[in-house]
């Protein structure tokens, strides 16, 4: 079983814990991964794009000469696809970009990204994140005890209001909860910093 050091917010190692085989000791699977990175990301997409077909948009009711005699070419409205502020022909229109992946390739991703930060040694366990006040320099402090100084993603047990806003102007720093952890962020930022209750859960989830 993995092993891990747990430290507190000012860098210092206090104890050492076990993580489950399961979740965090297994061979990361690249393709699923990159399966679970797709399907994350193509279901951000709204899909609210949209263009005005020449039977949408304005005017162009009547022919614009006749079809014979004119030397033109013939024409049968002003907003067909060749004319200037014509409709869109082929143009995009709302649709759902949703990837469909079932549970049990979700949950293999999950537990290759975890596992991925453990064999990299970037995942900081720690033994709470408690905050008096609204202070960034204070989460900037522990980060920088903590040896975070690239992207590091802060996964906490529930929300708190005040780690919350006291990481969100940090360049680099995001913060989540268990609860709506997802494998592109595992796998998007470099440092993982997990509370030492939100470890349990996420077990407690995925063993």
């Amino acid at each position: 079983m993995p092993k891990v050091s747990i430290y507190d917010m000012a860098g210092k190692q206090v104890s050492e814990t076990e993580l489950s085989e399961a979740v965090f000791g297994i061979q990361p699977n690249v393709q699923v991964m990159h399966a679970a990175v797709v399907n994350y990301l193509a279901n951000q997409r709204q899909g609210t794009q949209s263009t005005l077909t020449r039977s949408e948009v304005r005017g162009g009711g009547k022919k614009p000469w006749r079809q014979k005699g004119t030397g033109h070419a013939r024409q049968g409205s002003i907003r067909a696809p060749q004319w200037t502020h014509g409709g869109i022909a082929l143009g995009p229109k709302p649709r759902s970009y949703t990837i469909a992946l079932n549970k049990k390739v979700r949950r293999l991703a999950m537990k290759s990204a975890l596992s991925s930060k453990v064999l990299d040694n970037n995942l900081v366990v720690l033994d709470e994140l408690k905050l008096d006040t609204y202070r960034t320099k204070t989460v900037v402090e522990m980060l920088n005890a903590l040896g975070c100084d690239k992207k590091t993603l802060i996964v906490l047990n529930g929300v708190d209001d005040k780690a919350i806003k006291s990481a969100q102007n940090i360049p680099g720093v995001k913060t989540t909860q268990v609860g709506t952890l997802n494998v592109y962020d595992i796998l998007n930022y470099d440092k993982f910093v997990v509370v030492k209750e939100a470890v349990a859960k996420i077990e407690e989830v995925y063993a």
